[in-house]
């Protein structure tokens, strides 16, 4: 097994004047199991594909180990891939699939026989290795299509949006399985989703990207308790955070009535450039139910029962200015639509980012 590490690398396709992959400089540990996250565009498919060999670098270098593979063909990479459409060959059985590449690289058929027979043991095929891929379920295809990555016992895996195609249910159980092969393997995995509740149930770390440029990586726990910037905020977390504009007072600022105390360093970082103003970030969770007390009133518009708990879906107005807020309330005690809700946030869960650069404040921790 192998590290990987992206070194300056980017990708410029011709007649573009940006590009896909802006500098990217990111280390996967040997055997971590990393997933790339972002919207559609943001360049995540495009670092996989380059790692793969199957698009240029354009500048900087990707190294496998200590090896330098930024201009090798990819058949000589030892990168296996698991294509989002499964790429099965139909007229091929699961077996034949399964042992294509072995056969390629001319091993002995004992040797082909031996390994597509552990890997379909491992993935519970071994019952299907003579049918052809039309006669499976979407799930089991993919169980094929990874079947066939295992028995080339490569160092890296590259798996590009592999669930993409599967229905809900399968999608949940599939990437537990996902995950659980690789931890069991111990296989080097980029991971490609866009498809944040994937990324932050499989991944040993998590690596958010935007327009080309890698926005953070880290464990789960850290994108979602200390996010880096206003963008990984609201698209790390389902619900989404709470994110609102807030004016600064002397001390800290106001949300509707309640008052979040901040410490000296933390209002003269909001203040830096000229600005009077910071976003707050507060997780659904996070915000109380306070009937009669300080806080903010919420008009309820919708309510999301899920059984235990509920979301509930309003409006706010905040600093003369209407915004929707999500509020995460007990599921046996539900409002009504039209209802008002006042709510709070716990002071020591918000999130405070700059108001021109996006970044995460330092210290945002309030003052005793």
């Amino acid at each position: 097994m192998a590290s990987v590490t992206y070194d300056g690398a980017s990708r410029l396709y011709p007649g573009s004047d940006s590009p896909a992959v802006d500098a990217l400089d990111l280390e996967v540990q040997d055997g971590e199991f990393l997933v790339l996250v972002g919207p559609s565009g943001c360049g995540k498919s495009t670092s996989l594909r380059m790692l793969a060999g199957l698009e240029d670098v354009t500048s900087g270098s990707i190294r496998i180990g200590d090896r330098d593979i930024t201009d090798v063909d990819p058949k000589d990479r030892d990168i296996a891939m698991v294509f989002q459409n499964y790429a099965l060959y139909p007229h091929m059985s699961v077996g034949d699939n399964m042992g294509f590449a072995l056969k390629m690289a001319k091993l002995p058929k004992a040797q082909i026989r031996e390994r597509v027979l552990e890997a379909a043991k491992i993935l519970d095929l071994a019952d299907y290795l003579d049918r052809k891929p039309r006669a499976l379920s979407g799930g089991q295809r993919q169980r094929v299509a990874m079947g066939r990555a295992i028995v080339r016992q490569p160092q890296v895996f590259c798996m590009d949006e592999p669930l993409s195609n599967l229905d809900a249910k399968l999608r949940v159980s599939t990437r537990t399985q996902i995950a659980s092969l690789q931890r069991r393997l111990g296989i080097t995995t980029v991971y490609v989703t866009h498809d944040q509740v994937e990324a932050m149930t499989m991944g040993d770390r998590v690596a958010v990207m935007k327009l080309g440029v890698l926005q953070q990586v880290g464990e789960p726990s850290d994108m979602y308790d200390r996010p880096a910037n206003l963008f990984v905020a609201g698209f790390i977390g389902s619900p989404a955070m709470n994110l609102l504009p807030l004016p600064l007072s002397e001390d800290g600022v106001l949300l509707g009535t309640a008052a979040v105390r901040l410490q000296r360093q933390t209002l003269e970082a909001a203040r830096a450039g000229g600005v009077d103003g910071v976003t707050l970030g507060v997780r659904p969770e996070d915000l109380r139910v306070v009937p009669g007390g300080e806080g903010l009133d919420v008009v309820v518009e919708v309510v999301e029962e899920l059984g235990a708990d509920a979301f509930v879906y309003g409006q706010a107005t905040v600093d003369g200015e209407p915004h929707d807020l999500v509020v995460r309330v007990p599921g046996r005690r539900t409002p009504k639509k039209g209802e008002v809700l006042r709510v709070a946030p716990e002071p020591e869960r918000v999130h405070l980012f700059h108001q021109d650069s996006g970044l995460r404040l330092p210290d945002a921790v309030p003052a005793v």
